[in-house]
C-alpha cells in the first residue's frame, strides 16, 4: 500500500500499490491462511483510520507543495541510500548506481537532500528494500499479514522492514522528541501519498479488504521480480 521504510511507510506503499500492476496475475488465496485472524485486525484499523488518522492525514496533504516538498525529498533521500545497498545485495549495479547517484547529488547540492535535484535531472530511483531481497534470493514470502494502523504485509516483507527500522538513522538522534517528531512526520508524509490509493480501494471494491490483499500482494510481486513475475494459475 515508505521515506523512511518502517512499517508506517511500508503501509503506504502497499496502498499506493493499488492503482497499478493490473496486468499482473493474481495471487491466490493460499497466501492469506491467517484471513479470519487478517480481517479482524481490518476490522479493528478500518473505523480508527477512517475518524482518526485519515483526518489528520488529509489536514497535512492539503498544505502548501513548498511545504511539504522538503519532507517529501528528505525521506527519500535516506530511502534512495537503502535502495541502492539493496540493488547492490541483489547484483543490480545500474539501479544501485542511479540511487547513490541521487543521494550524493541530493545531500550535497540539495541542502542535505531537502531539494529533489536528482529527479529533475531524471535519475530514476531504483526503490529496491530489503522484503525484495530476501525474495531475490529465494526466501519465500510466507503468510499475508494486516497489521492495524500500518497496513498490509507478509511475513517476509515484515521481517525486511523490521531490518530497515533497526537500521533507521532516526535511533542515532538522541533527543526522543526529535525522533518521535521525525517517525510521526514520516507517517504522515507517507499516508498523505496514499490517500488517493486508499479512496481507489474504498470506491471500487464490495470488499476492501480482499482488494487490497490482491493488489498489495501483486505489487509486490511486481516488485520482486523486476516487473517479470514467474506464471501462476489464477484461481481466486
Amino acid at each position: 500500500m515508505i521515506v523512511e521504510r518502517s512499517f508506517p511507510v511500508f503501509a503506504a506503499a502497499c496502498l499506493v500499490a493499488l492503482a497499478g500492476c493490473a496486468s499482473v496475475p493474481a495471487p491466490t488465496s493460499r497466501a492469506d491462511p491467517l484471513e479470519p485472524m487478517n480481517r479482524v485486525a481490518y476490522a479493528i484499523h478500518e473505523p480508527i483510520d477512517r475518524d482518526v488518522v485519515q483526518p489528520i492525514v488529509r489536514a497535512y496533504a492539503s498544505l502548501p507543495r513548498g511545504v511539504r516538498a522538503p519532507v517529501t525529498a528528505f525521506f527519500n533521500n535516506i530511502e534512495d541510500l537503502f535502495s541502492g545497498i539493496n540493488g547492490l545485495l541483489q547484483g543490480k549495479p545500474e539501479k544501485a548506481g542511479h540511487d547513490f547517484g541521487r543521494v550524493t547529488v541530493n545531500t550535497f547540492f540539495g541542502l542535505g537532500g531537502l531539494i529533489d535535484f536528482a529527479s529533475e535531472a531524471g535519475i530514476p530511483r531504483g526503490e529496491e528494500d530489503f522484503g525484495q531481497t530476501m525474495g531475490f534470493y529465494g526466501v519465500p514470502q510466507g503468510p499475508y499479514l494486516f497489521v492495524p494502523l500500518f497496513g498490509p504485509t507478509t511475513v517476509r516483507d515484515g521481517t525486511g522492514f523490521i531490518v530497515r527500522a533497526y537500521l533507521s538513522p532516526f535511533d542515532f538522534v538522541n533527543e526522543w522528541e526529535i525522533r518521535t517528531s521525525l517517525f510521526g512526520l514520516n507517517y504522515l508524509e507517507a499516508r498523505a501519498q496514499a490517500l488517493e490509493a486508499q479512496s481507489l480501494a474504498e470506491r471500487a471494491a464490495l470488499d476492501p479488504y480482499t482488494f487490497i490483499r490482491r493488489s498489495y500482494l501483486q505489487r509486490r510481486e511486481y516488485l520482486t521480480y523486476d516487473g517479470k513475475p514467474p506464471p501462476r494459475k489464477d484461481d481466486e
